[in-house]
């Protein structure tokens, strides 16, 4: 994956030319579709960007769909010592981007147009889960 495919990604489409080498070495997974990419329970090595296909989101009785551009797996990140919180699996084929959590502290301590796009997105999906908008 080419630096110019990441930067075409919204969370990354301000950060620099050296993190979209480092962000790009994280290397890229085809799943099938039904495959589980993160359990409940299990501790957060990275965070993934869903690059084509969808993939579900579940924890009980909610269930939602990710697709191109978006990106799952951070809250483990952010919060220390927390496992993941949800299922996610494939919903149909898709090809996933693997973020380590290396990179992404990297990106959160160097990158301000990164952190501002995962807090903004952060934002976003609070609101909508709070109001339902």
């Amino acid at each position: 994956m080419g630096d110019a495919q990441i930067t075409g990604i919204p969370l990354f489409a301000q950060i620099s030319e050296g993190a979209a080498a480092i962000v790009a070495s994280g290397g890229v997974t085809d799943v099938p579709a039904g495959q589980v990419l993160a359990q409940a329970g299990d501790p957060g090595v990275g965070m993934f960007v869903v690059l084509d296909g969808s993939v579900m989101v579940e924890r009980g009785d909610l269930h939602i769909e990710m697709e191109r551009e978006s990106f799952f797996g951070e809250l483990a990140l952010l919060v220390p010592d927390s496992p993941r919180i949800a299922r996610v699996r494939a919903k149909t084929d898709a090809r996933i981007l693997a973020v380590p959590r290396q990179t992404f502290e990297l990106l959160l301590e160097t990158e301000p147009a990164f952190t501002l796009a995962l807090l903004r997105e952060l934002a976003t999906r609070l609101v909508q889960a709070r109001t339902g908008h």
